[in-house]
């Protein structure tokens, strides 16, 4: 089923004639604006397409997802009308979970292999450890976000932030905590995975364990930083995604 594109994406610079997109997923609690400055950097002729989810910003007042299931359907049908062009997959943590399942509906449903998947911060379905966090209520869900830090975790010191947030922040945390991966599931697009040295939460090992999820090309890299190494938009990690994209292009089969 088609979902309206216009509701699931943001596009901060819109680009007439792309020779890819970029689909982006932020991580949990995260939203479409944690991307809003990656086109200042980005190559002209790429688009990048932000995964708007619901319960956050202009979405707030719509229910968030909390099934991994009926949330990769919605943004794979929100992507039916760009599978002219070829695409690219970039999530971190939660995000990197959805770009995978994303990618498998991609492939399996609608005959599109994507040019790259690049996942972020997370352990791959064979490793993935779920995260209890959203049981514990939300001083649970409060000291999580705090443990892995990122420029989230000190809006939440501001009470009207965290009554903004914390909807988002539930619901995603809930959708996590019952997501089961299937380990056997594979798919022929490339894979580059990216961790942070000193990420609490994820060890190189589970990062490059991802390359079980791939028939195709597979690649790992480790950054300098924590679980948020990507927020402060490093020349390292600029470089990094921008070699990674250039090196797509022409690359996606239908």
């Amino acid at each position: 089923m088609a979902e309206r594109s216009d509701v699931w994406f943001r596009r901060f610079r819109r680009v007439a004639r792309p020779r890819l997109r970029l689909v982006c997923l932020p991580h949990a609690g995260g939203s479409a604006s944690t991307f809003r400055t990656w086109p200042r950097w980005l190559p002209e002729d790429v688009e990048l397409l932000a995964v708007s989810l619901p319960g956050r910003q202009d979405r707030l007042g719509e229910d968030c997802v909390r099934d991994m299931g009926p949330l990769a359907d919605a943004v794979t049908g929100a992507l039916l009308p760009f599978l002219g062009e070829p695409l690219a997959l970039f999530g971190h943590s939660m995000g990197a979970s959805v770009a995978f399942e994303v990618a498998h509906r991609l492939e399996t449903r609608q005959g599109v292999t994507p040019a790259a998947l690049i996942v972020s911060g997370q352990q791959p379905p064979a490793h993935y450890r779920v995260n209890e966090a959203h049981l514990g209520g939300d001083s649970g869900l409060l000291a999580e976000v705090r443990r892995l830090g990122g420029e989230g975790a000190a809006f939440l010191n501001s009470p009207e932030m965290r009554e903004l947030l914390m909807p988002a922040i539930r619901g995603d945390f809930a959708l996590m905590g019952a997501y089961r991966p299937d380990p056997s599931l594979r798919i022929a697009a490339p894979v580059d995975a990216w961790v942070g040295n000193a990420d609490c939460d994820v060890t190189v090992e589970e990062t490059r364990a991802w390359a079980e999820t791939t028939t195709g090309p597979f690649a790992y890299r480790v950054f300098d930083g924590d679980h948020f190494y990507l927020a402060a938009e490093s020349a390292e990690f600029t470089a990094g995604l921008v070699e990674r994209l250039t090196a797509t292009a022409g690359t996606a089969v239908r």
